[in-house]
């Protein structure tokens, strides 16, 4: 493979990867598979912290607002949750199920807006975002009423979100690296 010289790459699939697969791991506990494990948090705080905030910066450099408010927001929000798991373990007060509910609802509201920016994009990023917001909300609510059988129904639903934008990012890269639609991404097509 060749690129023209200072062609940039597409960072969407690092930012989606980074995404995808620290939402199926920390989605895997929710669900009850796995504990809440230091793989969890580094996930969080690397993968899918740091490596999105990189691919939202340079979205940002290639002139996509979109792909570079949604990765670098997504990216500290990975960080922020880490920090609120871990804080409390160092002696900073934890927060109560009504303030985590908080948390996670904005979550929710910022990503019903990002949602709606999706309609113009491609069907891959409406399922990615539109599952997304499911989640958000779900586990607010859990959170809200304490109610574990909510967590454990968010914890398949990230699944679900967490494999659907693993899904796009490889979809983005093999379809790049053939040259054809590998995988598709159900691009709308102009009116």
């Amino acid at each position: 493979m060749s690129h023209p010289t200072g062609a940039l790459a597409n960072p969407a699939p690092l930012g989606l990867l980074g995404f995808g697969m620290t939402t199926v791991f920390l989605n895997l506990h929710n669900a009850g598979f796995i504990p809440l494990t230091s793989m969890i948090l580094a996930m969080g705080i690397f993968y899918g912290g740091i490596a999105q905030v990189i691919a939202g910066i340079q979205e940002w450099k290639m002139g996509n607002t979109f792909g570079a408010t949604a990765f670098t927001s997504y990216g500290f929000f990975w960080l922020s949750l880490v920090g609120l798991i871990a804080l409390p373990k160092m002696g900073f007060t934890p927060d109560t199920g009504a303030s985590m509910a908080a948390y996670l609802g904005m979550w929710g509201i910022f990503t019903l807006f990002m949602f709606i920016g999706t309609l113009k994009l491609n069907r891959t990023l409406q399922v990615v975002f539109g599952s997304l917001v499911v989640l958000f909300f779900l586990l607010a609510a859990e959170k809200a009423t304490g109610s574990e059988e909510l967590g454990r129904i968010a914890g398949f639903e990230g699944l679900f979100c967490g494999a659907s934008a693993i899904y796009g990012a490889v979809a983005q890269i093999l379809n790049e690296v053939y040259g054809r639609t590998v995988l598709p991404l159900g691009t709308l097509t102009a009116k």
